[in-house]
């Protein structure tokens, strides 16, 4: 692309401001990766309290924000740039909507008022153009929060953004946006657009789905995601919209930052390693061990797990063959936070089993001794649009055992027992059984082929998941997206 492209980038969540998800990954990495290629990229985010501002640079004038019957609404705006880049990132502050402890929700479920939180914030990201007079040739949504901005650019914005091309990207279809049709006097869009073929959904709003519908191009975060979510299994009960939509539909694996996920630079570990001298892996897991109070045994496969306790997470498999697993040589350790029924029914197994160890929470630390110290690498989800933990794994040399799923079958090559090559461990149905096997088959090359499992490792540590490379195939869907922009401002 020798086009250079002015790109308005808006998410609910980027790192290192706020996270829950993959969302947050991408969001403060690919614009990163888009700059370097030469594009005018802005990114912009809520400003959760969560968030210091007395670290950010607050805009002299205040933004005011049309919603619709409920009169206008005026912000703040703070900036910065995202680490290590010269990216400005803005922040809408609204206390009304983000001043809470949660980014969705609360102990009490998710917020009522999400469909007015989330309208406001597209309609401030447009806004926040206007006052700084950025005129975007690419609107780039992000997942069902700012999934009303491509509907917003050719109706209540027509006028300042009629000619900017939309690119929403679906993280996780499971989140859709369902409000009452009342949001539609919010949002201003017309309610020509409260339709089967759009917003209308059970006689309310999917939000999503009207992006979907309305966006000049939608992206998911791999390539097989792209074809899962176009079936009954993981579609969601938007299989058939999409499908209808297939034609503006791309698949664009994730990047890995490896600045940060690199073990030979990695300054959480014990000891770095790298392919060609892996020996500071086993003082990796000797710190683990001793960390979690597990005995200090360089012969005793270790499996880790990092990640939300959640059903898509695969969470329920484990439960049901965790004590199975353990009655077997090996020792298990688990780092997460989620569902209060997991979090307790695994500080129980801590409590009564040496082999395994726990801790409820999120610490990046922690994360990153897992990643290195451990020998195999737990993702058993029932459905993973991309996952970063599994190509993190490959990078420093632990084994990802997964589910074939979304990215996950995008990333891992099964090990062939034949020809000693592969750089993980798949199964296919998502049942206890396959799990149960598959953890025990990976342990029994880990026991009894070395030679196999070590070039596996090493095979896995070469593999490069960039994203530059990434961000070259986002530039190509934008210049798809510009193209049906303007075949439609044609008429064509």
């Amino acid at each position: 692309m020798s086009e250079k492209l002015n790109i308005l980038f808006a998410a609910a969540e980027v790192v290192p401001f706020a996270k829950t998800g993959g969302l947050a990954d991408v969001a403060g990495a690919l614009p990163k990766a888009l700059q370097k290629l030469g594009h005018n990229i802005i990114v912009v985010m809520p400003r959760y309290y969560s968030i210091d501002k007395s670290k950010l640079q607050k805009l002299p004038a205040p933004l005011g924000v049309p919603m619709g019957i409920m009169g206008e609404f005026w912000a703040a705006v703070y900036k910065t740039t995202l680490p290590q880049s010269e990216v400005e990132i803005y922040f809408i502050d609204y206390e009304h909507y983000f001043g809470r402890s949660g980014l969705y929700e609360d102990d009490n479920g998710g917020y009522h008022d999400n469909d007015n939180r989330f309208v406001f914030f597209s309609k401030a990201a447009l806004q926040l153009c206007k006052m700084l007079q950025f005129t975007p040739d690419i609107i780039h949504a992000n997942d069902w929060h700012t999934a009303a901005m491509p509907i917003l650019a050719k109706t209540r914005f027509v006028h300042d953004f009629g000619f900017a091309a939309s690119v929403l990207t679906i993280h996780n279809l499971q989140h859709q946006g369902h409000f009452y049709k009342g949001v539609m006097d919010v949002m201003e869009v017309g309610w020509e657009y409260f339709n089967p073929h759009s917003l209308e959904s059970l006689d309310g709003v999917n939000i999503l789905k009207g992006g979907i519908a309305e966006a000049d191009a939608i992206t998911t975060v791999s390539k097989k995601y792209a074809q899962e979510i176009q079936t009954p299994e993981f579609g969601f009960g938007l299989d058939g919209h999409i499908r209808a939509h297939n034609y503006k539909l791309f698949g664009i694996l994730n990047g890995v930052d490896y600045a940060e996920w690199n073990p030979s630079i990695d300054t959480f570990l014990a000891q770095n390693y790298d392919v060609g001298n892996i020996q500071g892996k086993l003082t990796c897991k000797r710190n683990l061990q001793k960390y979690f109070n597990l005995s200090v045994r360089d012969d005793v496969p270790l499996i880790g797990f990092v990640g939300r306790f959640v059903e898509q997470k695969g969470i329920e498999l484990i439960a049901r063959v965790i004590n199975g697993l353990l009655n077997h040589d090996i020792q298990v350790v688990m780092l997460g936070t989620g569902e209060s029924w997991a979090e307790e029914f695994f500080s129980e197994v801590a409590y009564f089993r040496d082999n395994f160890a726990l801790h409820v929470g999120y610490s990046n630390e922690l994360a990153h001794k897992i990643e290195a110290g451990c020998d195999m690498f737990l993702m058993p989800s029932l459905f993973e649009p991309c996952g970063l933990n599994q190509i993190y794994s490959l990078r420093y040399g632990t084994l990802p055992i997964v589910r074939a799923t979304g990215g996950l079958d995008d990333t891992i090559v099964n090990f062939d027992e034949e020809h000693h090559i592969g750089n993980g461990f798949k199964f296919y149905d998502a049942t206890q059984e396959a799990l149960y096997n598959t953890v025990l088959w990976a342990v029994d090359v880990y026991n009894n082929n070395k030679e196999a499992f070590e070039r596996m490792q090493k095979f896995a540590m070469q593999e490069h998941f960039s994203w530059e490379d990434s961000a070259k195939e986002y530039e190509k869907v934008y210049d798809f997206a510009l193209e049906h922009k303007r075949g439609e401002n044609y008429g064509i």
